[in-house]
């Protein structure tokens, strides 16, 4: 009997998308993301959103971002190396209850102000609960990260995403997950690299060419998943599995998904 991890609903492949900052033109971005069925994970600086001016406030959070994930990126966007510990639980202590009050679910998520990482950022976030980190350093390929706090995505979307399409369809490890990062305010800078257009058929693409064989999922639907994945207990004969979350996970068994729901499930 051969086992074999999948993606939710017994899909083989993952997209994500992950936005910081917040800017107005966040509102573009998510029309695109929500016509092709696509979702995003948006990194919000809170602070930026309670004054009067703001192009986006705080009380847009849940008819924009519904179906999508907000998830933290600081309160005022600091250099992490640059502010005493004390400072750094404030940043994201904040902005985590400021947005959790606006979207109304926990925020779990981050992403770095500058793409700055350090030991004192990581064992702030862990005494705040928070369960993945997005850095800014691009991998130009498609595995899932060892340390969800230390997540290190495909490309930024001016790395030519569209031409990595068929890379990753030819991805031969399992679960390739294509992971891409940016910032709205940079594609109405209508370069080659940059722009809606881009955006347009780098969607369109992405889903004529996979269609609903991927899963699309914001990044806390990743993290949750694959760790409810990489929890399963199997028996020594490999004909029992314990699932102790409370989701359902997949696997592929000699060829063809099974559903393996929360409790136990008998393989044959």
């Amino acid at each position: 009997m051969r086992i074999k991890y999948l993606y939710k609903d017994g899909k083989k492949r993952a997209l994500t998308m992950s936005y910081d900052d917040c800017a107005v033109h966040d509102r573009r971005l998510v029309e695109i993301f929500n016509k092709y069925h696509i979702k995003g994970t948006f990194h919000l600086i809170s602070e930026r959103m309670t004054h009067e001016n703001s192009e986006i406030k705080l009380s847009d959070i849940p008819v924009l971002y519904a179906g999508h994930e907000v998830s933290c990126h600081s309160l005022t966007h600091p250099f992490f190396d640059q502010i005493p510990k004390a400072e750094l639980l404030h940043e994201m202590l904040e902005d985590k209850l400021t947005l959790e009050k606006a979207c109304g679910y926990p925020v779990r998520g981050m992403s770095y102000p500058n793409g700055i990482i350090t030991e004192d950022v990581l064992e702030c976030l862990k005494v705040l609960g928070f369960k993945y980190g997005r850095s800014t350093i691009s991998t130009n390929g498609f595995k899932l990260p060892a340390d969800f706090m230390q997540w290190t995505p495909t490309c930024h979307h001016s790395g030519n995403i569209i031409g990595k399409i068929d890379e990753f369809r030819n991805a031969y490890y399992a679960l390739p997950l294509f992971y891409i990062w940016g910032h709205s305010f940079e594609l109405p800078r209508n370069t080659p690299t940059s722009s809606w257009e881009m955006m347009e058929e780098f969607c369109d693409k992405f889903t004529a060419t996979f269609e609903d064989t991927v899963w699309y999922a914001t990044n806390i639907e990743i993290y949750d998943y694959v760790t409810a994945l990489r929890a399963l207990e199997l028996s020594a004969d490999r004909t029992m599995v314990l699932n102790n979350s409370a989701m359902s996970v997949w696997l592929e068994v000699d060829g063809a998904p099974v559903e393996i729901k929360p409790g136990l499930t008998r393989l044959v």
